[in-house]
């Protein structure tokens, strides 16, 4: 196994937080209570697993501004020597496509509303996670996660802070009858919850407590399915019992690339964690300077706007991508989109390698299992649809497809859509060093090959590779950097043609968590400066 040799004590950007170090398990979450409830799991003799699973289902209560009951989930998994990866993303109701949207007037997938919900599969990955590796009953696993909603908790500051954008974003809609769900069960005060306000979730807590007694039956089969089925009807939405009934979350195997001595794995199509292992393959190919110099970071930017422009063409549900894996992480492929990278921005455009607001956690035991798991909407409250009396909020995750029926990722009723979320887990010669992920859209795959190459060409310790500034490939020739850019480094860049964006609010720069185990099993955790994370260990 590796041992700790993120040092680096002389760092100019030094973190306001310190990594924290464990020997029995350790919960790091961005919201505090979530991470909480994951130290309370390990603690009662849970394993890693159960502690992903009471974290995950207590997620939508504590904090609703990035997911719900009715979001997506993916996950990477070590257990007892091996790596799995979960799919808990939801395809389209197979009533839904671009034709039908067309029939209803639209020219584009609509944000709101019941049109672009797909199946949730949030809860049907809970309940595989736990039947397959789960060491604690189910009703105790989410149990913290419904006390919380009967009882009640204090407003984080951040969450406070999406909750008040969200009141900006989804006022318009008090008058329509089928968003009254949304106000009744999260501004039913008539405005949002401020920090340390108490929030309660009553209707939270009776559909946890039914999920859990009927192991997820409840929700795909029976009352929840027939409760939401019911409403759709109401609204003329595409989304039936008979979509849940058929929902099944997948198994697949994770995918890597070696960069620098460290495998780097992440979940294949339909989500985008490709692209991280696709902008490492370019970048590897390079001798880069320091960190903290423009030469470095053109060449950083210049291969995440590759590897992005060619999973926006190329990335769908797999059985109707015209590209495989293999074939756009090929070395051949690599060299390729390399070259294409000189001394100037240039404007990417997707290749042809044929040759012819989501929530972030990660938590370990003792025994050396491990998790990186992300769930979420997709925008904050998602649809906007909550369903009256459950307070399942649905995503809106059908606006990741394209409205052209002849892109690989057109929306099609039964096909999952290009997907956002990614968690991320590293190796070293097959043993575990441990689970990272940054949540934030499309910020998560130039955050994760931002903070894998803070650490491994770097020697940055997890904390600071967290805390570090960072950039972000917004289109174009666009590049948002963080205020602590050096400036000097920001006028080389734009020397180069990059037209360069100082965001002053770090929270559009992603939000993320990791831990690192060593030979000895000291786990080390950290949780960055952009987010209200808190790490809970023992």
């Amino acid at each position: 196994m590796i041992k700790f040799d993120f040092d680096a004590q002389d760092y100019p950007y030094p973190s306001k937080r310190h990594v924290v170090y464990a020997k029995n398990g350790m919960a790091c979450a961005g919201n505090p209570t979530a991470a909480s409830i994951g130290l309370q799991t390990l603690m009662k003799g849970g394993n890693a697993v159960d502690a992903a699973i009471a974290m995950a289902s207590a997620y939508p209560v504590v904090e609703p501004t990035g997911n719900g009951i009715g979001a997506d989930c993916f996950a990477i998994v070590w257990y007892k020597g091996k790596l799995y990866g979960i799919n808990g993303s939801g395809p389209a109701p197979k009533a839904n496509s671009v034709a039908a949207l067309k029939a209803r007037g639209y020219d584009k997938i609509p944000s709101y509303g019941v049109e672009p919900i797909n199946v949730p599969g949030a809860v049907g990955a809970w309940m595989a996670l736990h039947e397959r590796f789960g060491s604690m009953p189910l009703e105790d696993v989410m149990a913290p996660a419904i006390s919380y909603a009967e009882n009640g908790y204090p407003v984080s500051p951040n969450v406070s802070r999406l909750w008040e954008e969200a009141w900006q974003i989804y006022g318009k809609y008090k008058d329509r009858p089928e968003f009254q769900g949304l106000f009744d069960t999260f501004m039913d005060k008539g405005t949002w919850y401020r920090p340390g306000e108490i929030f309660r979730a009553p209707d939270h807590a009776k559909t946890l407590r039914l999920i859990a007694e009927t192991k997820g039956e409840a929700f795909y089969r029976g009352e929840l399915a027939e409760k939401m089925d019911a409403f759709f009807k109401k609204h003329n939405g595409f989304l039936t019992k008979e979509d849940l009934a058929a929902y099944k979350p997948e198994w697949v195997e994770p995918i890597s690339v070696n960069y620098h001595g460290y495998d780097v794995w992440e979940l294949p199509p339909n989500g985008h964690g490709i692209t991280v292992l696709m902008a490492l393959q370019i970048l590897k190919g390079f001798e880069l300077g320091e960190r903290d110099c423009a030469d470095t970071m053109h060449k950083q930017i210049e291969a995440m706007k590759l590897a992005m422009s060619d999973t926006a063409a190329h990335v769908a549900e797999p059985s109707y991508m015209r590209v495989t894996v293999d074939e756009l992480l090929s070395e051949r492929y690599a060299a390729d989109r390399r070259a294409l990278i000189g001394e100037e921005a240039i404007m990417p455009s997707a290749g042809d390698p044929k040759y012819h607001s989501t929530i972030y956690f990660c938590c370990a035991d003792g025994e050396g299992n491990m998790v990186s798991f992300i769930q979420s909407n997709f925008r904050g409250f998602g649809s906007g649809i909550v369903i009256p009396g459950t307070g399942i909020a649905l995503n809106d995750r059908a606006e990741n497809f394209k409205f052209d029926e002849n892109h690989p990722n057109a929306l099609l009723g039964g096909k999952r859509p290009y997907h956002t979320i990614i968690p991320g887990f590293l190796t070293k010669d097959g043993e575990p060093v441990g689970p990272f992920g940054i949540m934030g859209g499309f910020m998560q795959p130039q955050a994760h090959v931002q903070v894998v190459q803070n650490m491994i060409d770097w020697h940055l310790n997890p904390q600071q590779a967290l805390d570090a500034p960072r950039w972000q490939w917004v289109g174009g020739k666009n590049v948002e950097v963080e205020q602590d850019t050096p400036n000097h480094v920001i006028r080389l860049l734009q020397r180069r043609g990059h037209n360069i964006i100082v965001q002053p609010d770090p929270y559009h720069m992603g939000r993320g968590q990791m831990i690192l185990r060593n030979s000895e099993g000291v786990l080390c955790g950290a949780t960055e400066k952009r987010t209200d994370g808190q790490i809970m260990a023992y």
